[in-house]
């Protein structure tokens, strides 16, 4: 007679596909819950009322594809990642399952608020991220990956952008709400800029045979501490200090500067035959486009949501989905190769990026059809990753490893 245990239940969620590692779950919900978000944008955009959520549709927009979209694909790459870098298991099973609803909720009651109170959607859609970085935190100082232990304050920070465009809500503060979604873009241009410095080069060096190039010290801390003062001089906007725009604009022109001369060495001109590898390259193209169009928003050239979209469809999309379609071949025991179509997904999300941002600055008269070809070239691209990825996301592996 076989003896029931309470560790069963705990075993057969682990043995699921699905919940064996969270760059599963999350990152199919991540696609699915972009194109369903945008597909509403786009309805409201088209003069339809599809969703009453909590703050409005334009701040929902803003707010959801941070803080929804982004953070679960921040999370799903971050706890998987760090499962190489420490050597120790990550979530997976009941606990995994347990972040996927606490993300599901924070989605569900932020498009649907129910006239619950404000306190409470913060409270639920706060708790995300704390969490992803918890979990991390004790990964890297158990395996003592010290390097690693940069992602904990990025995170922490993430968080209290998030925090933060919450509050703007409930005191019908419009200005903390921008600086506070303007401070997360610039925190996931710097994880883009970490992670993309430590793969992009090498996964470039790998699949075209080439030898790697050795990373200049003083030009990778340059680029990192630029990057990373653009953050900190934002946070400091958003507590409201103000900062005088020739020392934003400075340190983002820096960014800018290291950021082309570090992609530059990486051998992105040899990469034009590799869709997932022209895509990553595109994608950290588009982070020197995006601050430099930030500069010249500073100086009344622009609007400043122009330089914002050059960074996160251009940026953030573009190496997400680059980055999804890799990652999911690789942890799943497959061939690290193009499936039909990728190509032309990561091609659609760059052309977005340049419709939506230096085609729109030069020619606002055509802003209504921009962000219309915008909104439907970024749903094809990420319906085409759901279509080739769902089946793999939800198998086992194919060499019988775990993971």
């Amino acid at each position: 007679m076989s003896t029931i245990t309470s560790s069963q239940p705990a075993s057969k969620l682990k043995q699921l596909p699905l919940l064996r590692l969270a760059f599963r779950p999350f990152f199919l919900l991540a696609a699915l819950f972009s194109i369903l978000s945008l597909l509403v944008w786009l309805g409201f955009w088209h003069g339809n009322i599809l969703l009453r959520p909590y703050g409005g549709l334009v701040f929902w927009h803003q707010h959801e594809m941070l803080f929804g979209f982004a953070a679960a694909v921040i999370g799903g790459f971050l706890l998987t990642a760090v499962r190489n870098w420490t050597g120790l298991p990550s979530l997976s099973g009941g606990p995994l399952l347990g972040l996927v609803v606490l993300w599901l909720l924070g989605r569900v009651l932020m498009a649907f608020p129910m006239d619950l109170p404000g306190w409470l959607l913060l409270a639920v859609d706060l708790a995300f991220l704390p969490v992803v970085a918890i979990v991390m935190a004790r990964l890297v100082i158990t395996a003592k990956r010290w390097r690693n232990l940069i992602f904990i304050p990025v995170l922490l920070l993430f968080a209290t952008a998030n925090l933060a465009m919450h509050l703007g809500v409930m005191q019908g503060d419009a200005e903390l709400i921008r600086q506070a979604a303007y401070l997360a873009v610039l925190l996931i241009t710097l994880m883009m800029t970490v992670v993309g410095g430590r793969v992009i080069a090498m996964f470039t060096a790998n699949r075209l045979g080439r030898t790697k190039p050795e990373p200049i010290a003083l030009l990778e801390g340059v680029t990192l501490v630029s990057t990373a003062g653009v953050v900190v001089l934002q946070l400091v906007i958003m507590l409201g200090v103000a900062i005088p725009a020739l020392l934003m604009g400075g340190v983002m022109l820096l960014a800018a500067l290291a950021n082309t001369v570090r992609m530059a060495r990486w051998g992105g001109l040899h990469s034009w035959r590799e869709p997932l590898l022209w895509g990553l390259h595109g994608s950290y193209a588009c982070i020197p486009l995006g601050l430099v169009m930030w500069v010249l928003a500073l100086m009344g050239l622009m609007r400043v949501e122009l330089a914002v979209h050059a960074l996160t469809i251009g940026g953030m999309g573009t190496m997400m989905l680059a980055m999804m379609a890799r990652v999911s071949l690789g942890h799943t025991g497959r061939p690290i190769r193009t499936l039909p179509s990728i190509g032309v997904a990561l091609g659609l999300m760059l052309i977005a990026a340049l419709v939506r941002s230096p085609v729109l600055a030069l020619f606002p008269q055509i802003t209504h059809w921009t962000y219309t070809l915008s909104i439907i070239f970024w749903c094809v691209a990420y319906a085409i990753f759901v279509v080739h990825y769902t089946w793999p996301l939800m198998q086992a592996r194919v060499d019988g490893q775990d993971g």
